[in-house]
């Protein structure tokens, strides 16, 4: 099994490399634990998805740490790649989207894989339950979601974008792409798409973009990406081709089934700069009971 680490973002409200900032006890990156828990759940190959410009210091900071321990890949997230008969537009500040990222890792990956966001921590609960699955899977159009509760992946220091889901029979049937409030006890989801606000309960399931894909994936993905560049030819500066988004349509479709896993991990993540003293205490507290050695690599 593969696990595939998206890392091609700048975390532009955190405001830099996120990726690499110090965060564990003894200077471990919230990667560090993702890659800890995927050995530890029976992945054998991660590959990271990047920017060429970072390779070097991914490489040297992140890449020294974990060589011996997983194979270990890296893709490089080129804004020129799959853009067929299109240039890519000279206004354009940033790349095409989570989508076209897992699509650049399609000659990476032969087997079944997991995604994650590098800068989310996703709790070993949640690395089981899509390691079991991901092992059990024989269906080349069956994949799955991590499902969280709501409560469990928000930040108290301002909005976060989350997929809030729908579900029938186990499955998924709609992602609703939101903007998440807390505020007096009550938390509020304002879909992206400009559909009104509306209240969502604790337990809510909503998706951090952990999902399990078999490779027929890229195949959709591929065809998929010509289509968004075909609809949003007028928009090509600031348009994003997102997995949820592909994963939804090909549900609509009768294309795929997507299964919903529960877990009851806790979400960690640095949104914003006030977030980050919280996660260090969280992750400090899951070192001292021994959750985690007391230093992760060795």
């Amino acid at each position: 099994m593969t696990l595939v680490i998206m890392a091609a973002g700048m975390g532009s409200r955190f405001g830099g490399l996120k990726q690499i900032e110090p965060i564990g006890p003894n200077g471990e990156f919230i990667i560090d634990y993702s890659i800890f828990d995927a050995i530890k759940t029976g992945f054998d190959k991660v590959v990271f998805i990047i920017k060429e410009e970072n390779y070097d210091i991914f490489k040297d900071t992140i890449g020294k740490r974990i060589e011996g321990k997983i194979k270990v890949e890296y893709v490089f997230q080129k804004n020129d790649s799959f853009l067929g008969n299109y240039t890519y537009p000279e206004d354009r500040k940033k790349p095409w989207g989570t989508a076209h990222a897992i699509l650049c890792c399609k000659d990476k990956v032969d087997e079944n894989f997991a995604i994650i966001n590098a800068d989310d921590f996703y709790g070993r609960d949640a690395y089981e339950v899509i390691s079991r699955f991901l092992k059990e899977n024989n269906n080349p159009n069956t994949y799955a979601m991590v499902g969280y509760k709501i409560k469990n992946t928000i930040s108290d220091n301002g909005s976060v974008k989350r997929g809030i889901c729908e579900e029938k029979d186990g499955n998924l049937v709609k992602i609703i792409e939101s903007s998440i409030t807390s505020e007096n006890n009550k938390i509020v989801a304002s879909p992206l798409d400009g559909s009104p606000s509306f209240e969502v309960k604790d337990d809510e399931v909503t998706s951090m973009n952990m999902f399990g894909f078999t490779r027929e994936i890229f195949k959709y993905l591929e065809e998929g990406f010509k289509e968004f560049l075909d609809k949003n030819k007028d928009n090509l500066s600031s348009c994003e081709y997102l997995i949820p988004e592909v994963v939804f349509n090909l549900i609509k479709k009768g294309i795929v089934d997507v299964k919903v896993l529960k877990t009851n991990a806790k979400w960690l993540g640095i949104t914003y700069k006030e977030d980050k003293e919280k996660v260090m205490g969280e992750l400090k507290k899951l070192h001292e009971e021994n959750v985690y050695p007391n230093k992760t690599w060795e």
